[in-house]
Order: C-alpha cells, then sequence, then structure tokens
C-alpha cells in the first residue's frame, strides 16, 4: 500500500469569512454541501452520504478561520482542514483545503473535492 501525501487546494469564493465558517464548521453547513448528513457529538463529527458512514474528530477550530479533523479510520498522521484565506489588499475569500492521498487516489481526491467547493459554490450563491 502506497503511503498518502499532503495536498493542497485552493478555492476562490464569493463570501464572507464569518458566513463561510459556519459552512465549514457546523452540521447544519456541512450537510448543505459536504454530506448528506451531520452530526457533531463529543467532539466527533458524524458524516453520512447514502448508506455510507464516516466519523471524524474535531482536531482545532479557530473562529472565522479554519477547521481541522481526522478521519476516525485514517493513518495517524492524516487529517483534512479547510481554512479560510483573505487576501490583505484585494480581500478575497479563498477556502484552502489540505488533505491526503495515495498517489493513485489524488486525481480522485482532487475531483471530489471539486465537486464538492462547486456545490458549495452553488448553496452560497458564489
Amino acid at each position: 500500500m502506497s503511503e498518502k501525501k499532503k495536498f493542497t487546494l485552493e478555492y476562490e469564493l464569493k463570501s464572507s469569512p464569518r458566513i463561510l465558517f459556519s459552512f465549514i464548521s457546523e452540521p447544519n453547513g456541512l450537510s448543505q454541501w459536504f454530506a448528506d448528513d451531520v452530526v457533531f457529538r463529543d467532539q466527533v463529527f458524524t458524516f453520512k452520504w447514502d448508506d455510507e458512514v464516516q466519523k471524524a474528530k474535531l482536531l482545532s477550530m479557530k473562529e472565522n478561520k479554519m477547521v481541522k479533523f481526522k478521519w476516525l479510520d485514517d493513518d495517524p498522521h492524516c487529517y483534512f482542514e479547510m481554512e479560510i484565506v483573505q487576501d490583505e489588499l484585494t480581500n478575497d475569500v479563498a477556502l484552502s483545503i489540505t488533505d491526503f492521498a495515495t498517489e493513485d487516489t489524488l486525481a480522485e481526491r482532487t475531483s471530489i473535492w471539486d465537486n464538492q467547493i462547486n456545490y458549495l459554490l452553488s448553496v452560497i450563491g458564489g
């Protein structure tokens, strides 16, 4: 099995950091674009898609800035993070995604994030 490597994607979004933060940190916000249903209990998010369920521990959160999760069934060093990046000059807002994938799943993981972020854009009207 090949080792998972960290990769980062960045998406420009037309949203305020405060509004975007609710979509990446709250179960209600996440269930509008990331998963079909999201439940948060005891620092663990339960994400449901059709008949698949995955649990992720909340590792850290910075108000209106970022949220970092670790899938409970993933490699110990792996996590996924969504960080809101705002350009100081233009005030443009981007969402930076850090995730892990093996070389043979990188294209698929990137495609999944592309699709999810496109869905997020349609939800927030960006």
